[in-house]
């Protein structure tokens, strides 16, 4: 897959193309969905499949919300890469761009830059100065500039319309499980493991202190699968201000039960499978290392049932 930064990256030619718009944050069952039309089309048409998404997300950039995204930008890209998608344009979500009329957008951006000759968008999708343009309006500029435009209905799921705001509030609760159903798999941090006080080590659990540049971390104990070197560990994973030792800042520990070794300085991956408890404070650390095993214990059990 090739990803092009921005409109003007010189490489970026307007090829024929079946192109899909969106933030794709996540991506979720819904964005899949898309996603499935957009190679569809694409395949029946001899055309490559193009995905337009941007960065910030525009509500961000706006100054409208403080979203937090779900993937990091490079996690997008890698999902992307695992989809029938040929090829990314990322680009920048600013004034300028917010500025932009709906028949500009169109003609000079959809068909201009992008060489779209169909375009696959949700149907709730909004574009053009302060969000005036609708899927209808999209159709109607599509028609007259050469284009068919191709609005997805949402996916569905147990009778609620999966979204990347219902992903996030669901994560935002700790409802890591339903949350995985939504998007169709765990819900996934990366980062590279550091160094902590070693409190977990003196307990006789050391632990994986991570810092991550994901902005979404669900604050609880959970049931994980740890990610190094392309092999998955068991692991319980904590999200939290470690109460028991006095406040201080939110962190990321990870506990590979069985593990022997160091990771120090690796790169890992943390999947969230299933919440144990919220985080508290233990009268002693004895108490804590006795909660951990019982974490742990819990842990094992839910393996060997999913085993």
């Amino acid at each position: 897959m090739l990803a092009y930064r921005g409109l003007d990256d010189p490489r970026l030619s307007p090829r024929p193309a079946a192109v899909a718009v969106g933030n794709f944050d996540g991506l979720h069952l819904g964005h899949r969905k898309i996603l499935s039309r957009l190679c569809a089309l694409a395949r029946e048409r001899g055309l490559r499949a193009l995905v337009l998404t941007f960065a910030p997300h525009p509500e961000r950039a706006l100054g409208r919300s403080s979203v937090r995204m779900i993937d990091t930008p490079e996690d997008r890209l890698r999902r992307l890469r695992e989809t029938c998608v040929d090829a990314v344009v990322v680009t920048p979500f600013d004034a300028a761009f917010a500025r932009l009329g709906c028949r500009d957008f169109v003609q000079g951006v959809l068909r201009g830059k992008l060489g779209a000759r169909e375009v696959v968008v949700g149907q709730g999708f909004r574009f053009g100065r302060n969000r005036r343009g609708d899927a209808a309006l999209l159709r109607d500029l599509g028609r007259k500039a050469g284009l068919r435009v191709h609005a997805v209905p949402p996916a569905r799921l147990d009778g609620r319309v999966v979204s990347s705001t219902a992903v996030r509030r669901l994560l935002e609760r700790g409802r890591v499980g339903e949350a995985a159903r939504l998007l169709g798999r765990p819900y996934e941090i990366r980062g590279r493991v550091v160094r902590g006080e070693r409190r977990g080590r003196r307990l006789g659990f050391p632990t994986a202190n991570l810092d991550t540049p994901n902005e979404i971390l669900p604050e609880g104990v959970f049931i994980t699968e740890t990610v190094r070197g392309g092999r998955a560990y068991p692991s319980v994973t904590s999200v939290g201000t470690n109460p028991t030792f006095g406040p201080s800042p939110l962190r990321v520990e990870t506990l590979l039960i069985d593990f022997r070794g160091s990771l120090y300085g690796a790169e890992i991956a943390v999947r969230f499978l299933q919440r144990i408890r919220p985080t508290r404070a233990f009268p002693d650390a004895a108490a804590l290392a006795a909660r951990i095993r019982e974490d742990c214990e819990q842990a094992r059990r839910w393996f060997a049932r999913r085993d």
